[in-house]
């Protein structure tokens, strides 16, 4: 089953942004055995990244320079491919303010550096966690939809053939929505899905036999 661009039985890709070196390679050493892990050093980076190797988590640093952890997270919410992946900040501002902004721009969590690893871990872990469960619910959610909408399509083409049909009591035409007379064939051919076998009832079989016995031989012409 895919989860929103992984399979299942994938391990979870975390992409970690940070304009560190060395915070990119301890964080990654601490992860690396549970998570598929993706690092890069700018903003512009981890956009493309984004879109080669979407990440079921991204770690964010919230200075660095051109385009801050705060500038990334907007551009990656504000497009609905990426929305839904959890942003967790990592930053050495210490204050409610910046954590308010983290959290306005749709982050879901923020991690204070020097980062403590066991707790990274252990938020890591739990954030993966209800994203996938998140995940299911919106597939499940999608596969009602179809289902929903394959089941009232049946439905309409069943209802096609309801209420009253006019019919004439004599040639057996049917009149359409357009008002034109239709043979009864092509009036069901054009409403229903039905196909037809011809063939003949033992009633008609009878009765075109007995036509065909009663008919007078032709008069031989005379010379």
């Amino acid at each position: 089953m895919m989860r929103r661009g992984r399979v299942m039985s994938e391990r979870p890709r975390i992409l970690v942004v940070d304009d560190d070196p060395v915070n990119l390679q301890v964080i990654a050493s601490a992860l690396k055995n549970e998570y598929d892990i993706f690092t890069v050093l700018n903003g512009y980076d981890a956009i493309s990244q984004l879109r080669k190797h979407t990440p079921d988590l991204i770690l964010l640093d919230v200075m660095m320079p051109e385009l801050t952890g705060f500038d990334l997270c907007a551009i990656i919410k504000s497009d609905t491919a990426f929305a839904e992946i959890p942003v967790i900040f990592l930053t050495s501002l210490d204050n409610e303010a910046a954590e308010l902004r983290g959290f306005e721009l749709g982050g879901i969590d923020y991690l204070a550096k020097p980062v403590n690893l066991v707790l990274l871990k252990l938020r890591v872990r739990n954030h993966i966690a209800l994203k996938e469960r998140n995940d299911l619910v919106r597939i499940q959610r999608d596969l009602l939809a179809e289902q929903k909408e394959e089941l009232e399509a049946a439905l309409a083409r069943t209802r096609r053939l309801e209420g009253i049909i006019p019919i004439c009591a004599y040639c057996k035409k049917i009149r359409d929505d357009q008002n034109s007379w239709n043979q009864f064939e092509q009036y069901i051919t054009d409403h229903s899905d039905a196909l037809f076998s011809h063939g003949i009832c033992p009633e008609c079989a009878e009765e075109q036999m007995e036509l065909i016995r009663n008919l007078k031989p032709a008069r031989p012409v005379d010379p």
